[in-house]
């Protein structure tokens, strides 16, 4: 099992995602005469997971049932444990297609966080490219490359213990790319601008708050970035449904002859039509931050 790599059946070591309902799923480490507790009822790692096929249905002790599927970065956004505010499949589609990535891209990070923006920007850039991520907390740091390498991905991603805005990325002149994720990203952007290849490159820098993405755009454009844009992507989703709608009823045809000694029609009960449709959602979805994307010219 990887995060890149797609693997037919569960086997002692990987990490499955236990799918117990749209809204509940958990990562679980297999290992040989291992338990987990589920709602449903106990798994047993050694007859019901281990030689099964992913996606498989798994009868649990109490007669309920989960499936387990394969790891991916996006079943693990919603899974992993939190240990920061994470990034989410939305945000995340957008940053990794502003940011041009693509199979050998190397990609500069801070501040790591849970790993959930890293694990899609690995599954992107393999098999050849590279992600160098930064977190200033050491616990955060030591536990995030235990995660790479129990998926098995920490060939693709060297993890630093460091402060970027003081020390920077540990690389230059190597990223196509550089994401920031920090409270105060204007002090990067200079480190970032070191770490980016000489031909140019892609930027961007999450904040929550409108004061950070102010104060990063004049820093971009002090250190001669182009094409800097701002950007809040907000995920709606509508509701489909089936609707019976009247059809309208003109009344008899004028131009329609009747012919002698025919009896009049009596109009039909007025028809209806069965539609699919769609309803907007009732709230507005909350903020959660703003992208700011930036081109670093060739030099």
């Amino acid at each position: 099992m990887s995060f890149v790599e797609y693997s037919d059946l569960i086997q002692e070591g990987d990490v499955a995602i236990v799918y117990l309902g749209h809204e509940s799923l958990m990562p679980v480490k297999v290992q040989q005469g291992a338990q987990t507790q589920t709602r449903y009822g106990v798994i047993r790692h050694s007859t019901d997971l281990i030689g099964q096929r992913y996606g498989s249905k798994v009868t649990c002790s109490k007669g309920g049932w989960v499936y387990v599927l394969h790891p991916t970065p996006e079943l693990w956004t919603v899974s992993l444990p939190h240990r920061t505010q994470i990034l989410y499949t939305t945000d995340i589609a957008t940053i990794t297609m502003m940011l041009e990535l693509k199979p050998g891209s190397v990609v500069c990070e801070s501040g790591t966080g849970s790993g959930s923006l890293s694990h899609a920007i690995l599954r992107t850039v393999a098999p050849t490219g590279h992600l160098h991520t930064v977190e200033f907390h050491q616990q955060r740091a030591e536990k995030v490359a235990e995660e790479f390498k129990e998926h098995r991905v920490d060939h693709l991603v060297t993890v630093r213990n460091q402060d970027v805005c003081k020390d920077g990325f540990g690389v230059s002149g190597v990223a196509d790319a550089v994401f920031l994720d920090i409270p105060s990203p204007w002090e990067a952007v200079r480190h970032a601008k070191t770490a980016m290849k000489k031909h140019g490159g892609r930027l961007c820098s999450f904040s929550p708050c409108i004061e950070q993405v102010q104060r990063t755009c004049e820093t971009l454009a002090d250190q001669g970035f182009e094409e800097i844009s701002t950007l809040e992507v907000l995920l709606r989703v509508h509701d489909v449904r089936t609707v019976s709608l009247p059809l309208p009823d003109f009344g008899p045809d004028p131009f329609a002859q009747t012919p002698p000694g025919a009896a009049e029609k009596t109009p039909p009960n007025q028809a209806s039509a069965a539609l699919k449709t769609t309803t907007p959602p009732r709230e507005i979805p909350g903020h959660t931050g703003y992208l700011t994307f930036a081109t670093k010219p060739r030099t």
